[in-house]
């Protein structure tokens, strides 16, 4: 017989009580007694309730970080994005090579478009407005993910490790260096972070596999090798599925149908005939490796400059969580060493290429974070402040000439009598600057190109290459006497000294002048000048 508590007396089980009737005790509300949520508990709103406050404060950091980014990275972020969608709603600006070749689909390019043509309608298509807008748009997606992930990791581990690891994200200088920028490879970062939070590891709530599934197949429209990091991913999947076969057919197929054939009309729509972009993106890239025509880095590059960089002083965090963090992280680890070796065996190497896997470092040194034992505040204090100076000179310092000279652009058209009356010639390695998306007026311009070599010519070299082999000889042939000149030329300082006869002579001064980099590299320089030729008397310079 056992003893079992009753409403103040003993009973004894089996036997019958000698009590009277039970007595039903009244439930008190008080939060002593509430239920306290069991650790992985999804809450019920991730960017409302408990969150709003901080899904707001992650909103106004992006925003904020949009407007400190004022530097330039890299061309595709205004050359396949921004100006392809001012081609499609002003019918005027520049397709690159990429675009003739079929190599870019238009999905990307698609959603800025969407913006312009609202703003077109609107009257409101000023040339601030069709730079920032865009850029806002990015930012607010950033935020989002960074929200998920925070929501994905308070999902599988502490609230502590969750904190940790959106202190991680939030600081990085890499991220707050690209996440605000119009790159295909932001927008690739953003979907791969959405896709991991409905993504099914281990600890993590069930959910229809269609969500991640969809995300992922819409980044691989995005942008073809958005796949890789997703490879190690989709198959570990596959493998743990019971039901491989209604996985395969309900959510993998369908999706990827749908998404692929989405892909096909849009670009048919726009290119005019049915193409397969995401084909010849891979045979370009992957397959012929055509772009080292752009440059190449030894096999190891990634391993040895690329990720130590784009980590920066995260690293040794990361190192310390990879070697503390539990067996369900082991994937996350796997999929960064997977998409390096990758990348490293294409011969063009960027550290962008990689932006994508850094929120899956960020899990780690969060989890090392957590679990620091001494020196925590040392240890925070240094890695905020040394991803901060690095933030801050990046994003307002290290290359901002380039885009600091559109606003200039900008100027001269408008106070052309006529649009006609002034043209531009950049005399910058191609695609330095961005073009008529941030000048927004049908003003002559004309730049180097730089087109890669499609026909197997041997010793090929394109107009910048021609160009900078004899800058001076290249002018004279082009603009030879009584030839009709650009009203205005925009060079790098490097520059300067070699074409100083021809400016003499043609009766060019310099009216402009905008910093651009401490670093300057190759054909570049320290400074921007903008020269223009002498109309009636001098003019003073800006």
């Amino acid at each position: 017989m056992d003893l079992e508590g009753g409403d103040g007396g003993i009973a004894f089980r089996g036997l019958p009580s000698r009590s009277g009737p039970k007595t039903k005790l009244r439930k008190r509300k008080s939060t002593l007694y509430a239920s306290v949520p069991e650790k992985g508990a999804r809450p019920a709103a991730d960017l409302l309730g408990e969150n709003i406050y901080l899904f707001l404060s992650i909103i106004a950091l992006r925003i904020l970080n949009c407007f400190l980014v004022q530097t330039s990275f890299v061309p595709d972020e205004y050359w396949q994005s921004l100006e392809v969608a001012h081609h499609m709603v002003f019918n005027y600006g520049y397709l690159t090579w990429e675009w003739t070749e079929r190599l870019r689909g238009y999905t990307y390019p698609l959603i800025f478009a969407s913006i312009y043509k609202i703003l077109h309608l609107l009257g409101k298509d000023s040339v601030q407005l069709l730079i920032w807008i865009p850029r806002l748009a990015q930012a607010l997606l950033s935020a989002l993910a960074d929200l998920r992930l925070y929501s994905l990791m308070r999902q599988l581990d502490s609230q502590e490790v969750a904190r940790w690891v959106l202190f991680c994200q939030l600081c990085s200088w890499f991220t707050w260096y690209c996440c605000t920028r119009t790159l295909t490879n932001t927008m690739e970062a953003v979907l791969t972070i959405l896709a991991l939070f409905y993504y099914p590891l281990e600890g993590s709530k069930p959910v229809n596999s269609a969500k991640y599934v969809s995300l992922v197949a819409f980044a691989f429209i995005i942008r073809p090798t958005a796949v890789i990091p997703w490879i190690p991913l989709l198959c570990t999947h596959f493998w743990q599925a019971r039901r491989k076969l209604p996985l395969t057919l309900h959510h993998f197929l369908p999706v990827g149908f749908v998404a692929f054939s989405s892909s096909v009309i849009i670009d048919r729509i726009f290119f005019g005939q049915w193409t397969l972009v995401q084909f010849n993106f891979l045979k370009f890239n992957v397959l012929q490796n055509l772009g080292t025509f752009y440059g190449s880095h030894p096999w190891h590059w990634y391993f040895s400059q690329g990720f130590p960089a784009v980590l920066g002083t995260h690293l040794p965090f990361f190192i310390h969580g990879c070697f503390l963090a539990p067996k369900r992280y082991h994937i996350l680890m796997v999929t960064v060493l997977w998409t390096l070796l990758v990348y490293s065996m294409l011969g063009h190497k960027e550290f962008r290429f990689i932006y994508s896997v850094l929120p899956f470092c960020m899990v780690f040194c969060g989890y090392s974070l957590a679990h620091l034992k001494s020196w925590k505040k040392a240890a925070l204090s240094f890695l905020f402040l040394s991803n901060t100076v690095l933030a801050f000179y990046t994003g307002l310092v290290h290359q901002r000439g380039t885009l600091d000279v559109m606003s200039h652009i900008q100027k001269v058209c408008h106070s052309s009598p006529n649009k006609s009356s002034a043209s531009i010639l950049i005399l910058m390695p191609c695609h330095s600057t961005p073009y008529y998306s941030h000048v927004h007026c049908p003003l002559p311009m004309r730049f180097l190109q730089c087109p890669p070599d499609l026909s197997g010519k041997s010793q090929y070299l394109d107009e910048a290459d021609v160009f900078y082999q004899n800058p001076l000889k290249w002018l004279h042939k082009e603009f030879p006497e009584n030839a009709s000149l650009p009203t205005h030329l925009i060079i790098f300082s490097a520059l300067e000294e070699e074409i100083s006869v021809f400016l003499a002579a043609r009766n060019y001064e310099r009216t402009a002048i905008f910093f651009h980099t401490h670093l300057p590299e190759g054909r570049t320089g320290t400074h921007i000048y903008v020269y223009e030729q002498k109309a009636n008397g001098k003019r003073k310079e800006r």
